[in-house]
């Protein structure tokens, strides 16, 4: 996340601002101009091309502060939101908030790799959706189809996701996390086509083609290869190629985005252009890991990157950068 600062008074801002706390000012996010811009007394912003925009209908039902091209309408984020908990489903509702939070943020990566975003609304064959569903009345599995990516809501109670982490032991787990990993499954869908890349990414990830529901009871059943860290991100990422790539790709966004975010915040400075992902990774990223998570340790909190990237993992992201700057050139 960049640093944001009030177009009014200067002020410190955070993503999700609704309100300057400095100088009052009402916000919205402005996905055209990736920035948080003032909205004028009659809550709308006029861009300089003299559009009007208003601030997104789901203000009160899920915090949304994007704006919308028309008045009482969804942002292109809300957008993708196909089903959401009913209004009669309270809890439901309630970790729906955290969760387009969590998507909002997602877009927001997206938009900056330069990579397409089609609503599956307007493009059924290809295009992206949500499906925030609550396990409350339902039961639920996290995942991926064709475009469909399913998040299970209780994943935004801290004391069940944390009951999950431990069950299956794992050194992370977040609602952001979700998101970045079945965005994955979508892109490497979208952009794993031709026979070429194909062959690159069974190079480095395995055949796709395996069995996942027989990869999926293996896994299951006698848990990661002895040597693991060797070759892979998480135990999850040795349960099949498509899990590899998606846990990989998830890595991708946790690491450039947090270089991002320090780079815009003055805590480091930005890596030099046409590095290889590979090289900001060793040269940047694993220096600030290291200072994250001894910040997090003198607070008495959890280590903030809690994993060891080998050599093959790196191969794994650096494909991963390429794949996505091929697609934008």
């Amino acid at each position: 996340m960049k640093s944001f600062r009030c177009r009014v008074c200067g002020a410190q801002l955070f993503f999700e601002n609704s309100v300057c706390v400095s100088c009052g000012t009402a916000l919205g996010y402005s996905r055209d101009e990736h920035d948080i811009v003032p909205l004028n007394k009659s809550g709308q912003y006029v861009d300089s091309d003299g559009m009007v925009w208003y601030i997104c209908r789901n203000l009160n039902l899920s915090g949304c502060t994007w704006l919308a091209r028309i008045k009482g309408e969804q942002c292109d984020s809300c957008a993708l939101t196909r089903v959401r908990p009913n209004d009669a489903d309270l809890e439901g509702l309630e970790n729906f908030v955290s969760a387009e939070r969590a998507q909002r943020q997602l877009v927001v990566e997206i938009d900056r790799l330069g990579l397409p975003l089609r609503n599956r609304a307007d493009e059924p064959i290809e295009g992206l959706c949500f499906d925030l569903l609550s396990s409350v009345s339902q039961s639920v599995t996290i995942g991926h189809a064709d475009g469909v990516i399913t998040i299970d809501l209780a994943e935004s109670d801290d004391v069940y996701r944390e009951r999950v982490r431990d069950r299956l032991d794992e050194p992370y787990r977040t609602m952001l996390g979700h998101f970045r990993h079945e965005v994955g499954h979508y892109y490497q869908w979208q952009l794993v086509r031709s026979a070429d890349e194909s062959a690159r990414f069974r190079s480095l990830f395995g055949d796709e083609r395996a069995d996942y529901q027989a990869a999926i009871d293996e896994h299951y059943a006698n848990g990661a290869p002895a040597g693991w860290r060797q070759s892979y991100i998480s135990q999850y990422a040795t349960m099949h190629p498509h899990e590899d790539f998606a846990e990989t790709w998830a890595h991708f966004l946790h690491i450039r985005d947090t270089i991002d975010t320090a780079v815009s915040f003055g805590l480091i400075s930005a890596p030099p252009a046409g590095q290889q992902f590979r090289e900001q990774v060793v040269k940047v990223w694993m220096p600030l890991a290291a200072a994250l998570n001894g910040v997090n340790r003198s607070m008495g909190k959890e280590d903030l990157y809690p994993f060891v990237i080998a050599s093959d993992v790196l191969d794994k992201l650096d494909y991963v950068a390429d794949l996505v700057a091929d697609f934008v050139l």
